[in-house]
C-alpha cells in the first residue's frame, strides 16, 4: 500500500508540472526533487548535481549528438531525390509498385539517420509528389510512409536505442546490431502488406511505369552508391569490431559532410543550420536524460522499484503475461508522451521487473523500440502524424486511419519477437568483439 501511495504522489507531481507547460526534463527533475525531500534525509542539491553530471558526461552519450548531426547534414542534401531515382526502376514491377519506395527509402535513410521524424521528412518530400503524380491511393501513400518512417527508431543508428542503452548501462554497439534483423523483418512485413493490398483492393490502379532495360536500371543504381557507402562505414565498422558507436558516429558525420560537399549542398549556411539543429535536439534529449537519471536515483532511495519488482514476482506472472501488460502500458503511455520520454520515464521501475523475470535486456530493448514506434503513429501525440499533417494538409483523423494497418503490423511484430527471440539476439551474440 505504501508503494501505491508513493506512485500516486510521483504521478500527481509529474502531471501537475507537465500540465503547467514545464519541459519534460525539468518536470522529471522536479518530481525527483520532491521525492528526495519527502522520503530521504540526503542533501538533495548535492545528490542532484553529482547524478546529473555523472550521466551527462558519459562517453557513450557522445554518440547521440554526432548521429543527430549526421542526420541533419543528410537532410539538407539531395539524398532523397537520388534514392528515388536509384530505387524506383527495381521496385516498379513488384506487386504494389512504387509504394515500396516509401518502405525501402525509409529503411535506407533510417540506417544513416537514427530519427523517425528526419526519416519521414526526407523520404516524404521525395516520394509523396512522385506517387501522387502516378495516381497511387492516397491512404496507402500516407499510411506506409507513417509506418515505415518509424524504422528510424530501430535500424541503427537509433537515437532511442542510444537512450535505452545509456539508461540501463547496456552496450550501444550490441543494441545497434540487435536492431538490424528486426528492422529488416518489420520492413518486409510492411512490403508484404502493400503487395497483398495491391492485389485485393479494387481502387489500386496506378499508372504503368515505362520499361527499362537491365543496363538502364544498373545505371540508375549509381545514385545509391554514396548512401550505401556511408551505411557500410557506420554499421560495418561497429559490426566488425573496428569502432565503438561513438567512433562510428564520428565517421558518419565526416562521411555526411563529404557527401554533402560532393553534391554541392554544403554551404556555410547549411553547415550552421545542421549544427544548430543537432544542438537543439541533443540539448532537449540530454535534459530529459538528466531528469530521468535523477528520478531513477530518487526512486531507488524510496525502494519503489524493488518493491514493485517484488510485487510483480508475488503475482506469479509468466514472462508472456508480463510482456503483454507492458505492451498495453506503453501503448497507452505513447498516446501522451514521445518515445524517448516514455523510455527514460519508466525504465527505473520496469528494469527491475524484467530482470526479475529473466528477460534478456538486449531483446527487451528491441521489444520496447517496436512498442515506442507505435507511439509515433498513435493519436493524440503521435509525432509522425503531426509531421505528415504539415506535409500533406490532411486532417489528423484521416492520417491516423491511414496508419492503422501499420500499427497492427507492429503489434504482430511484437508477437513475432516473442515467438522468435533469436531475431534480436543471434546477431549481437555472435558479433565480433571490438573496443568497448
Amino acid at each position: 500500500m505504501e508503494d501505491i501511495s508513493i506512485i500516486a504522489l510521483f504521478l500527481f507531481v509529474l502531471f501537475m508540472l507537465l500540465g503547467t507547460g514545464v519541459w519534460i526534463g525539468l518536470a522529471l527533475l522536479g518530481v525527483a526533487f520532491v521525492g528526495m525531500e519527502l522520503f530521504t534525509t540526503r542533501p538533495v542539491g548535492d545528490v542532484m548535481i553529482t547524478t546529473v553530471w555523472t550521466h551527462s558526461s558519459s562517453w557513450t552519450l557522445a554518440a547521440l549528438p554526432l548521429f543527430i548531426w549526421m542526420g541533419e547534414v543528410l537532410y539538407r542534401t539531395r539524398l532523397s531525390e537520388d534514392m528515388f531515382r536509384g530505387l524506383a526502376p527495381w521496385l516498379a514491377k513488384l506487386p504494389g509498385g512504387l509504394i515500396h519506395t516509401n518502405i525501402v527509402g525509409c529503411t535506407v535513410f533510417a540506417a544513416v539517420s537514427g530519427s523517425s521524424a528526419a526519416t519521414l521528412t526526407t523520404v516524404g518530400k521525395m516520394s509523396i509528389p512522385e506517387l501522387r503524380k502516378r495516381n497511387y491511393p492516397e491512404k496507402v501513400v500516407i499510411g506506409t510512409l507513417a509506418g515505415a518512417a518509424t524504422l528510424g527508431l530501430m535500424i541503427p543508428p537509433s537515437l532511442t536505442l542510444i537512450v535505452y542503452g545509456v539508461t540501463i548501462n547496456e552496450s550501444i554497439t550490441k543494441l545497434f546490431i540487435a536492431g538490424i534483423v528486426p528492422g529488416m523483418v518489420l520492413a518486409s512485413m510492411f512490403m508484404a502488406y502493400v503487395a497483398i493490398y495491391s492485389k485485393v483492393s479494387k481502387n489500386y490502379h496506378p499508372d504503368e511505369e515505362p520499361e527499362l532495360s537491365f543496363a538502364a536500371k544498373v545505371k540508375n543504381s549509381r545514385f545509391l552508391i554514396p548512401v550505401l557507402c556511408l551505411i557500410t562505414v557506420v554499421i560495418g565498422s561497429m559490426y566488425l569490431g573496428l569502432a565503438t558507436a561513438t567512433e562510428a558516429a564520428a565517421f558518419g558525420v565526416i562521411g555526411s559532410l563529404i557527401l554533402a560537399a560532393s553534391q554541392g549542398s554544403l554551404s556555410w549556411r547549411t553547415f550552421r543550420e545542421s549544427l544548430m539543429g543537432a544542438t537543439r535536439t541533443s540539448a532537449m534529449i540530454a535534459l530529459i536524460l538528466a531528469g530521468a537519471s535523477f528520478l531513477s536515483l530518487a526512486m531507488g532511495f524510496t525502494g519503489l522499484p524493488r518493491g514493485l519488482a517484488n510485487l510483480i514476482a508475488d503475482m506469479n506472472l509468466s514472462r508472456f503475461e508480463l510482456l503483454m501488460a507492458l505492451l498495453v502500458f506503453y501503448i497507452v503511455l505513447g498516446c501522451f508522451l514521445d518515445g524517448i520520454s516514455s523510455v527514460v520515464l519508466t525504465m527505473a521501475v520496469v528494469e527491475p521487473m524484467i530482470r526479475q523475470a529473466g528477460i534478456d535486456l538486449l531483446w527487451f530493448g528491441i521489444f520496447i523500440v517496436v512498442v515506442v514506434e507505435m507511439a509515433q503513429i498513435t493519436p493524440p501525440i503521435g509525432f509522425n502524424l503531426f509531421v505528415l499533417q504539415g506535409m500533406t494538409r490532411h486532417e489528423m483523423g484521416f492520417i491516423a486511419r491511414c496508419a492503422i494497418p501499420m500499427f497492427l503490423i507492429m503489434v504482430l511484430m511484437v508477437f513475432v519477437l516473442i515467438g522468435f527471440p533469436e531475431i534480436a539476439t543471434w546477431l549481437p551474440d555472435n558479433m565480433r568483439q571490438g573496443p568497448s
